[in-house]
């Protein structure tokens, strides 16, 4: 955690990845966020994974650092009090994030009315407000079509949330972005994220949309084939699994240097008349040339031969491993700074990141575990709307407001 934003007070009302992602990088760079729920929680609270106890490992991990305070949302009451919160006074609050749809009691046009230089950042699924969701944008956008063994048509799903974890991270950007203006101008604003937008403009970015355009179809499938430049997996002697990547041409004569390569290399580059030092692009044009003298250097090598001669060239290479021994790896995970192991929501006690940049000028302080459902319903209705222990208890007893206990 850092306080970069300490003192900024932001409401979340969500579910999911990618508005709770928004309201996790904030709070990590020290915002205050106040996420609110349904009495029991929303359809987010028991996803998978979960722990022993039946808490989702998913929920307590993308909630690090927040308040909880749980309502009756289907009560006029309950979602009189999320529109209190969301347009709170304060010069460094009124900035709500949010995943609930466009229309309803949450639209801006009903908060602006409460709050008129409130900032709203809105997560959606289609841009037209229909629904949407990670997996069903990146099935319209042609990728699972591009991805996968170059022998099998079958559709291949990503296992990363890509674009709601990218859309999260925008709406991140795009809320400081809105506080900034409104320092200036003292104007509010909607900001609309629909995760089809980030998609669509994300491919256009990365020049896929351009080359289908060109070419008249996308791209083909090609397993693990770098596209436009040398990198694939290979086999080693051992039968381990390494990733060699060379884009520059530095990168390639390393790779040739330490795989005994560079005459064979050579002679193929009398043959086709070409230089692969000089351009990425004929590595990858011929690279059905390329492939099989790589798969027999590595062939005739063991990992733990090639591995320390690849440091030692500078090669840029990477060993395939499972995510339980990549929790072995000090890079990743083993005595990273980043992590710290605290007691979550669930009963157990896991290693936890902070924000994930490091700031070498500020100190980095504690992880913060999610909170319990409704831990600080009353803290909040206190501090943030001025409720009196009488009234608080009234809403308790009305069934409009809940507490970690229910």
């Amino acid at each position: 955690m850092y306080d970069l934003l300490k003192g900024l007070r932001v409401v979340e009302g969500s579910a999911f990845v990618a508005a709770p992602t928004c309201g996790l990088y904030l709070a990590q760079m020290g915002a205050e966020v106040i996420r609110f729920d349904a009495i029991g929680g929303g359809p987010d609270f028991r996803r998978w994974p979960l722990a022993p106890d039946g808490s989702s490992l998913y929920w307590e991990g993308l909630n690090k650092g927040k308040k909880s305070i749980a309502l009756n949302l289907s009560a006029p009451a309950g979602r009189e009090i999320a529109q209190r919160l969301a347009t709170a006074p304060g010069q460094d609050a009124g900035l709500f994030v949010t995943n609930f749809p466009v229309e309803g009691f949450l639209s801006y046009a009903v908060l602006e009315k409460l709050r008129a230089d409130l900032i709203c950042v809105r997560v959606m699924g289609w841009a037209d407000g229909s629904q949407g969701m990670d997996y069903t944008i990146n099935s319209a956008l042609g990728l699972p079509q591009m991805t996968g063994p170059a022998d099998d048509a079958r559709p291949v799903n990503h296992v990363l949330a890509a674009w709601d974890l990218l859309t999260g991270a925008y709406c991140a950007f795009g809320l400081v972005s809105a506080l900034l203006a409104r320092m200036r101008t003292g104007q509010g604003r909607e900001i609309r994220a629909p995760l089809s937008d980030i998609g669509a403009a994300t491919m256009a970015n990365l020049g896929f949309t351009a080359e289908t355009l060109l070419a008249g179809h996308q791209r083909p499938r090609m397993g693990n084939d770098i596209f436009g430049a040398f990198g694939r997996d290979f086999t080693t002697r051992d039968g381990q699994t390494l990733m060699l990547l060379a884009i520059t041409p530095k990168q390639w004569s390393k790779a040739l240097e330490v795989l005994g390569l560079a005459a064979r290399v050579a002679g193929l580059e009398a043959e086709l008349g070409v230089s692969f030092a000089v351009d990425e692009g004929l590595r990858f044009t011929h690279r059905s040339r390329l492939y099989p003298l790589f798969e027999r250097a590595f062939a005739d090598r063991t990992a733990a031969e090639l591995g320390p001669a690849f440091d030692a060239g500078g090669v840029t290479w990477g060993a395939y491993q499972p995510l339980e021994k990549a929790l072995e790896d000090p890079r990743l995970y083993k005595d990273n700074p980043l992590f710290e192991t605290v007691a979550h929501p669930s009963g157990l006690s896991y290693p936890a990141p902070g924000a994930m940049a490091t700031i070498p000028q500020d100190a980095r302080g504690d992880v913060r575990p999610a909170p319990r459902l409704g831990q600080h319903t009353d803290e909040v209705l206190a501090d943030v709307l001025g409720m009196s222990g009488a009234e608080i208890g009234q809403l308790h007893d009305a069934g409009v407001v809940a507490g970690q206990d229910g």
